[in-house]
């Protein structure tokens, strides 16, 4: 196969037009997508990004301002304001076919056994685990884990793993 003329000029055409490489092979006819990858790579055609959801002019006021805000807020202060709020809601067990994206997805006991379950907990925006359970997942940056013979649970998490 080889690379004409019109088949390249199609291909730049295609791709600025945000068609995906597999699209554009079947446009093109009698090349694989992994050519087009090539070609467009060879061609230093710009990179695509692509977004999940469409934006509406709202949802861009907000989220810039949502951002800014980020901004100041540093990975460190949104995990201290975890620690403070220590209001746990109860476990809300569930099997991975009940899961939807506002559950927590944090697994409870080992995959073979019949009593393994998810947490169930709301989840927080943007993650995929509740408030107590993003506080194991994530730890701050920067820190290195302390090698300890005994793991340390804070008291107040203890408690409320006893109460749930």
């Amino acid at each position: 196969m080889s690379w004409t003329e019109e088949k390249v000029a199609k291909l730049k055409e295609l791709w600025g037009k945000g068609n995906t490489a597999s699209q554009i092979a079947e446009i093109i006819g009698g090349i694989s997508r992994n050519a087009v990858i090539g070609k467009a790579h060879r061609l230093n055609l710009s990179a695509k990004i692509k977004t999940r959801t469409a934006t509406t002019n709202q949802n861009f006021e907000n989220s810039s301002e949502e951002k800014n805000v980020s901004i100041r807020r540093t990975r460190k202060s949104k995990f201290k304001s975890l620690l403070i709020d220590k209001d746990f809601e109860p476990e809300n067990p569930k099997q991975l076919e009940e899961l939807d994206e506002n559950s927590c997805k944090w697994p409870i006991g080992h995959p073979d056994e019949s009593s393994f379950y998810f947490c169930g907990r709301s989840s927080l925006k943007d993650f995929s685990y509740c408030k107590l359970h993003l506080l194991y997942a994530y730890q701050p940056k920067g820190k290195k884990e302390e090698v300890t013979e005994k793991e340390e649970v804070p008291e107040f998490i203890e408690k409320k793993i006893q109460s749930a």
